[in-house]
This record gives C-alpha cells, structure tokens and sequence, in this order.
C-alpha cells in the first residue's frame, strides 16, 4: 500500500483518487476550494457534457493539442468505459444529438456527488481549503546497470496550508492534477505548472482555447446578440509570410459586443490561438448550400419580386434584419436605388459579400471565458502509458494540467478520466 497525494479536487483529481483508492492505496485530496468539482459544477452550462458516445478513432480526432499521447489512456479507458464507470456508480445517463452524454438529470451537481459518495466509500481523505504551497523532492543516485549512475530527483511530500498554517506532510506518490488556467475564479490559477517550473519540468506556454474572438471591425457591436445558423466560417493566417486556411467548419456562430463567439467560433479559436497575434482572417459563408452562380439566380429572383423596391428593402428573405444595413454598407450599393437599377457588377458584389463575409480577428478573449487552457506541461516530460513525470520519480500528473486539449463535446472531459485511469 502506497501512501499517495492527489493534488486538485477536479474531474482529473476526484477520478485519480478513485482509481488509486481501489488498488488498495492510502489517499489523501488537497483542494483548494471549500468543496469539490467547481469547475465541474459549471461544465456544460451546469449539465456536464461526460465525454462523447463514440469510438476511441473519433476521439483522438477531436483532439487538438498533442493527440498521439493520448493513444495509451483512450485505449486502456474510452467513452465506453466512462459510461459504465458512472453507470456502475448509479448515475442515469443519456446520449443527446452528436453524442454528448450528460447526466439523465441535467444536472451537473449529481456527477460530483456520485464522485464524492465514491471517494467516502473507499476511504478517501479530502482535506478542503487546503491549498498546496509546494512539492518536496530530493536527490538520488540512480543505478541502470550501466557504468554511470544518474543523479535523478524525487517527491517525498508537499508542504499545504491550513488555516493559517503551513504544513509539511510526506507521501510516497504525488498526482498534480489542477487543471489549467480557465475560469479561475473556480480555483484554477496554473498550480500545477508553477509545481512543474520548479522542478525544471518543461511547461508549454498556455493561452485560453475553445473561447470567443475579439473583432477589429466595429459593426459587431451593432448586431451583437444575432445568431447565425448554417453557416460556414473559414479561418486563415499568416504562416512563413503565406496566408493559409487552418480552420473550416460548418454550423452555428453569434455576435456579440466585442466579435463573435457560438459553438464553431469556440473550436476554431483552439486551431488558430497560437496565430492571432499576427491576425486572423474570418471568412464567413452565409449561404453555404449555394454556389456562387446559384446564389446570384436566387438574388435574381428576389429582385424581380421586389422589382420597384428599393435595394434596401429587397433583401428582407435574403438576410437578417439587423444585417442588412452593414451589408449594404460593405458593397456601397446605393440604398434608395431601385433594384431594377442594380448593375450586374453590383449584384455580383453582393454574392461575393455574402459567400466572403471577411472580420479581422484581433485577439482571443481571456481565461475568464475560456472552457479550457491550451499549453501547461509539456507531454514530452510525461510516460504516456502510466502519466508518470520522466524526469522526477513518483510524480504524475493528469487532465487540464497536461498540454492536452480537445474540442467541445465531451473530450476534455474524457481526457481527464481517461489519464487518471492509467495511474497505478
């Protein structure tokens, strides 16, 4: 039996210490917070989005950052797996439209208390408001059998604070698993990778991802609140001085006061974070479903419905509303010219401004609203079958904290559970 820390009372930290408490180990959960699962809590607007019901391919290709380390954990425990793991837990869940898995409930409140009634069963020490300062390691010899004995370091305790009071403990294993550095008012403030800095562990720099972006052009403010649905949204940046598309998805987007956000805004901001600093070109097609030629036979057709309206009010089942002043303002037509006036060049401008509705995005918005945190320790630091650190012995770490991140949809969730499973 093995006396073991887990450091994080999150997804990745309450999973850990399940899966250690029932080889037979003595654990021990420090969290900050005055309970359990915060950010959990709020997972899913308060639904908590599981993982996704599908296979294990499916998977690491909803994986953004570092997808090939996840071979091992998705193989040893995939959304399969998770499913019974609740399940098995007395959890009642369902699968909703592209294989989100939520509580039957809705709940996000009963995902934690079957987590928590667990860590009671198996005799799980949760020590709340109890925030860990620091790692303890030392220094050994090691002997691989060679001619040369490696000084190596490894963790002997950690030092955390209650109350007022700085405490040392020992353990024979430490799992930092703290999360990233999203939403930190739920206590995720980068711990774990200031324990990994310490250590001379390499760490990734992290930046927010699956976030709304800022947008240069003003507009936005005016139709903020307009949702977009079936729409396409192509996202290109500068790469070696060359404009390149790095992102392209259908679906849903919304504008808001500072740009847009909506569920393909959110994932397109993982693929072209690490870009927006040079700026980001948005492209967005309104009319996916039609070509080039067809959308200029329908806006035909529309204008010989409207043939003695003026162009301003002839594009009312073309557009929304609030959209068509700014789109009459991108193409310059005049507003009171008679459609019957409209050039062919014109209308040929409007389709263009339509299949191409360009936005500069100037940066990503912050941690504050991100779901989640690319970047943290590096995964080349870390043995991918047992999560163990290479570099410092008895030390592992698991979920947000990793230079791992996916898509919406359940992934990051699954990566959580999926990289405390391995620990043994």
């Amino acid at each position: 039996m093995s006396k073991i820390a887990i450091i994080g009372g999150g997804a990745a930290g309450m999973m850990a210490a399940i899966v250690l408490a029932r080889q037979k180990n003595n654990i021990t959960l420090f969290e900050k917070n005055d309970r359990l699962g915060r950010k959990l809590f709020i997972t899913g607007k308060g639904r908590c989005n599981l993982t996704n019901n599908c296979d294990t391919e499916q998977l690491l290709n909803n994986v953004v950052s570092n997808s090939k380390f996840m071979y091992s954990a998705f193989d040893k425990f995939n959304s399969q797996d998770t499913i019974s793991f609740f399940e098995g837990l007395g959890l009642k869940i369902k699968t909703e439209r592209g294989g989100r898995v939520f509580p039957l409930s809705d709940h996000s409140s009963d995902v934690i208390g079957v987590l928590s009634k667990e860590l009671n069963k198996l005799n799980v020490k949760v020590y709340l408001n109890s925030p860990v300062i620091s790692l303890i390691s030392e220094g050994y010899l090691k002997d691989d059998n060679s001619s040369k004995c490696k000084y190596e370091k490894k963790i002997t305790g950690l030092v955390y604070k209650s109350n007022t009071e700085e405490i040392e403990e020992e353990f024979d294993k430490i799992v930092v698993a703290t999360g990233g550095v999203s939403y930190p008012l739920t206590g995720s403030t980068g711990d774990g990778i200031k324990f990994a800095k310490d250590l001379d562990i390499k760490t990734v720099d992290t930046r927010p991802a699956l976030v709304p972006l800022e947008i240069k052009e003003s507009f936005c403010k005016d139709i903020m609140g307009l949702a977009l649905k079936n729409v396409q949204v192509s996202m290109f940046a500068k790469v070696k001085n060359k404009e390149k598309l790095i992102y392209k998805e259908f679906g849903e987007m919304l504008f808001t006061h500072y740009g847009i956000s909506g569920p393909i805004i959110l994932s397109g901001s993982s693929y072209i974070g690490k870009y927006i600093n040079d700026g980001v070109k948005v492209v967005i097609d309104m009319k996916p479903a039609l070509s080039y030629e067809q959308l200029d036979d329908r806006i035909l057709k529309d204008f010989q419905k409207n043939i003695n309206k003026q162009f301003r009010n002839s594009l009312d089942e073309l557009l929304p509303k609030s959209l068509i002043p700014i789109v009459i303002d991108i193409t310059r037509i005049d507003p009171y010219k008679k459609v019957n006036e409209v050039k062919k060049e014109e209308r040929q401008l409007l389709v263009k401004t339509l299949k191409e509705f360009t936005l500069n995005a100037t940066s990503l918005r912050d941690y504050n609203e991100a779901i989640i945190t690319q970047g943290g320790v590096s995964v080349k630091e870390v043995n991918p079958s047992t999560m163990e650190c290479k570099r410092v012995k008895n030390l592992m770490f698991v979920g947000e904290v990793l230079d791992v991140d996916a898509l919406t949809g359940g992934y990051n969730l699954q990566i959580a559970w999926s990289t405390a499973s391995l620990l043994s």
